[in-house]
């Protein structure tokens, strides 16, 4: 039996990346799937996939940071499919003061980080999942419960250089999904985030409208050597946009019914589990 079937789903940030392929994935699992993105031509791009993989989905162009939008979004769910049963809150951005951007051939120094420039990073990481758990929360409590996922990121539980004010927002995802999970789980409602740490789209890093890529990092950086990436597990392929779709897909799924409040660090591949000081990666198996 398909995993998601008669559920009804939001997926913020739908119109690439890691939303578009977890749009696929959930209709592939019986899902009837509302795809919301800031980019109205992408959010019918992911439709268009959807439908033609055989599953049913609509598009909404809408932006996160706008309570009207997330409400009407929310409106479109119950009015096409007459129900919400899961609400995604992936749509994020990364600080745009720090990675990618550039000033002058150098990266911008954090005392040069424009004030503009956090708020709309906290806006779309952090008030964004706020408006949609505010928004998910009436329908679910009318069907007896729901579950509501965020997309966090490794950023939230370990340092990466120059994003500060990005892992300052999805530390604060964190935050989020502990409180509402305790708020919450007395009308039937789980609440959890995903944390990817690897296999997520360049999209990410690249200005808004720029062609979709469709793969992860890792599978765009060339022939994959299991022997050279950093990543302690050693598989013969790179993660991908589809390991992290196939974690969330059990975090919304009844398999993970008693889940609630739990930050899960997809696709990590042992990398979080490792501290600072490196020894040599060639020592014998006897001495390991």
């Amino acid at each position: 039996m398909p995993r998601l079937r008669d559920k009804v789903a939001v997926i913020t940030g739908a119109g690439s990346g890691l939303g578009r392929q977890a749009s696929r994935l959930f209709a592939a699992e019986g899902a009837k799937v509302v795809v919301m993105d800031i980019l109205g031509d992408r959010a019918e791009e992911t439709v268009k996939l959807v439908t033609g993989d055989g599953g049913v989905a609509v598009a909404v162009q809408a932006d996160t940071t706008q309570e009207d939008d997330v409400a009407r979004t929310v409106e479109t769910a119950l009015s096409e499919f007459g129900k919400l049963d899961i609400m995604w809150a992936n749509a994020g951005i990364v600080s745009r003061g720090g990675v990618p951007s550039v000033l002058g051939g150098e990266q911008l120094a954090f005392q040069d980080f424009p004030l503009e420039d956090f708020h709309k990073v906290v806006g779309v990481n952090l008030v964004g999942p706020f408006l949609c758990a505010k928004h998910a929360v009436g329908p679910m409590r009318a069907n007896g419960g729901g579950v509501i996922l965020m997309t966090s990121s490794a950023a939230s539980l370990a340092a990466y250089h120059s994003i500060s004010p990005y892992m300052a927002t999805k530390a604060g995802v964190n935050g989020l999904v502990r409180g509402l999970s305790l708020d919450l789980g007395k009308f039937g409602i789980r609440v959890n985030a995903l944390a990817p740490t690897h296999g997520m789209s360049p999209n990410f890093l690249m200005e808004q409208g720029t062609p979709v890529v469709g793969q992860s990092y890792e599978e765009v950086a060339g022939p994959w050597d299991p022997k050279v990436s950093p990543i302690p597990l050693k598989l013969n392929r790179p993660p991908s946009l589809l390991d992290n779709a196939h974690a969330a897909l059990f975090l919304v799924s009844d398999e993970s019914a008693y889940v609630s409040g739990v930050i899960l660090p997809a696709t990590d591949g042992g990398t979080l589990s490792r501290v600072a000081m490196q020894f040599p990666e060639d020592l014998p198996e006897s001495s390991v």
